[in-house]
């Protein structure tokens, strides 16, 4: 609570900060309150804490709070006049209440006091000003205004005389109140919030603020938010009343900032977006929100501050509570997304090259290039750790300036299949021309020529893992420290062969035998090459198609 608004004495300013229970009120002009403002005052703060269901009381030295925002934040003001629910609840005994709803816009509750019963009431100023009588509507839509415009929640108190009834309170009833004041509440911005949403929105995540706000409070936080953002007009839960079909749709789809919303309409934007083919994240911590968020197709529940159906209606939880985190979480998400693709990228072109070598020899109906068990061995040992390490690599730089990838987007798409097929074809020719040059011209035997075509494979794989360490990037350009498990693998991989060719056993396993320098430089310098194909492929085709995917406006939708 920051500012209050009296009709007869003006504005003060309340000092403090969240659960604060001490702190000065001071009258606009920075003196103390006079007398008869300070009455106006603490009426207003008992009005508002009658018609409250939050509760503030201090455990060991530690303020504590339950309930909503709104009501807790009465309750300190009443601190800081000297009042407590309790002892208020005491001299005015509650009778009857309606609680707070979105639907509403306002709660009310009716209190004995001095033999008559008396109504507290307070709400969003348009609904309860409507319950007013004898008003200066000037001031009044002058305080909102003000208000709303510097970011401020403004509520409006009310109080009135209940008929002696103790059957409830009635919508009759609910007239000729008198206008106490105004409350602006702030809830301030946390420090990295303005640059996680400007971090999405250059990830191509558009951000819409749906809130039960003022729309000038929305827009003065949605410009707090980002500045680049700079919305200029809101759309209203009136305007949506009042539109209907394709007039909703667009109107829907084009506005930013959403004010004075109720929970059902909430529901109504997020599947006219769906409808229009966003794919619809919605955050949410109230039983209010539960709709939306079951839903959405990403529901995302507060942890710390919300409520137990909006946890159970929501895809994930946000222990922290902050906007941030999210953001932080669609980075880590693409960042593992790109490493899934790179394993694959390596374990389907090293599979296309292995068919491409046998289909090969039964088209030429040559020897078989390798034996089953060889075939075995390349698959479960020689190339079985590197894909384990790629999962290690870092996020890709850029990643947060990529459009968001459509949920419907197979990860085989044009690219994954380009790379795998050039580099299995490349690799699966280039293994079968060995063999049989091997076989022929240099007058090999078979085992012979299968040994040296296995240690060309395996060096393929280890030299292929380092084009796969990046889809666009080139490998001269990643660091080779950034990934050490990586680098560990593939001298792990290359031993165990090693080993492999020298160890009697396993010699006759596997049908290996150990290579001279010349055969071993001749083989690793042909795995080279394939460092040549994935470079040429990244630059000509890889490249280009990254670039269509950055981020030039928003496009899909974090709500």
């Amino acid at each position: 609570m920051k500012k209050i608004a009296l009709p007869a004495t003006g504005m003060f300013d309340v000092e403090g900060e969240g659960l604060e229970l001490e702190g000065e009120i001071r009258a606009g002009d920075g003196s103390a309150a006079q007398m008869n403002a300070k009455q106006s005052l603490i009426r207003l703060a008992t009005t508002a804490a009658l018609t409250n269901e939050a509760d503030v009381h201090t455990l060991e030295g530690a303020v504590e709070a339950r309930g909503d925002a709104v009501d807790v934040a009465f309750l300190v003001l009443a601190a800081k006049l000297g009042l407590t629910r309790e002892n208020l609840q005491r001299t005015h005994p509650p009778r009857a209440s309606i609680p707070y709803e979105p639907g509403r816009g306002f709660s009310a509750s009716a209190n004995l006091d001095g033999g008559q019963l008396c109504l507290a009431v307070k709400g969003a100023p348009e609904v309860v000003l409507n319950m007013c009588e004898g008003l200066d509507e000037g001031w009044a839509l002058r305080q909102i205004a003000d208000m709303a415009t510097e970011g401020r929640r403004v509520l409006a108190v009310a109080e009135g005389v209940l008929a002696n009834h103790l059957d409830g309170i009635r919508t009759e009833d609910l007239r000729g109140l008198r206008l106490l004041g105004f409350a602006g509440l702030v809830d301030p911005l946390r420090s990295e919030a303005a640059g996680a949403v400007a971090q999405a929105r250059a990830a191509g995540i558009d951000v819409r603020m749906i809130t039960g706000d003022h729309p000038e409070t929305a827009l003065a936080i949605a410009r707090q938010l980002d500045p680049s953002w700079s919305p200029t007009t809101a759309l209203t839960g009136g305007d949506l009343e009042r539109l209907e079909g394709e007039a909703r749709q667009r109107a829907i789809q084009g506005a930013a900032v959403f004010a004075r919303v109720e929970p059902a309409q909430k529901l109504d934007i997020v599947t006219e977006l769906q409808k229009a083919g966003h794919f619809v994240a919605v955050t949410g911590d109230g039983v209010n929100d539960a709709p939306a968020l079951n839903a959405a197709d990403v529901g995302i529940a507060m942890g710390a501050g919300g409520t137990d159906v909006a946890r159970a209606a929501s895809d994930l939880i946000i222990t922290d509570d902050n906007f941030a985190s999210i953001v932080a979480g669609v980075e880590e998400g693409r960042a593992a997304y790109d490493n899934i693709r790179k394993i694959v990228w390596l374990l389907i072109s090293t599979a296309i090259s292995e068919v491409v070598l046998f289909l090969l020899a039964l088209a030429f109906n040559t020897p078989m290039p390798l034996t089953a068990v060889q075939i075995l061995w390349l698959n479960l040992v020689a190339e079985g750790i590197q894909d384990v390490a790629l999962a290690f690599e870092g996020r890709e730089p850029g990643a947060m300036s990529r459009k968001p990838r459509s949920p419907r987007e197979p990860i085989f798409d044009r690219q994954m299949i380009e790379q795998c097929v050039s580099m299995g074809l490349y690799v699966g020719v280039l293994s079968f021309a060995l063999f049989e040059w091997l076989r022929g011209p240099q007058g090999y035997a078979v085992d012979a020529a299968r040994n040296l075509t296995l240690l060309f494979l395996v060096s393929f794989n280890n030299v292929h893992v380092l084009n796969c360490r990046s889809e666009t990037r080139s490998f001269f350009n990643i660091p080779i420290r950034s990934n050490r498990f990586l680098i560990a693998s593939i001298i792990g991989a290359q031993a165990v062969h090693i080993v492999a060719m020298h160890v009697p056993l396993l010699q006759g396993v596997l049908g290996l035998a150990p290579v001279s320098l010349a055969e071993w430089s001749g083989v690793v310098g042909l795995a080279l090459t394939t460092l040549i194909v994935g470079e040429t492929y990244k630059l000509l085709r890889a490249r280009p198609l990254a670039a269509q995917r950055t981020v030039g406006s928003p496009r899909n939708l974090q709500v």
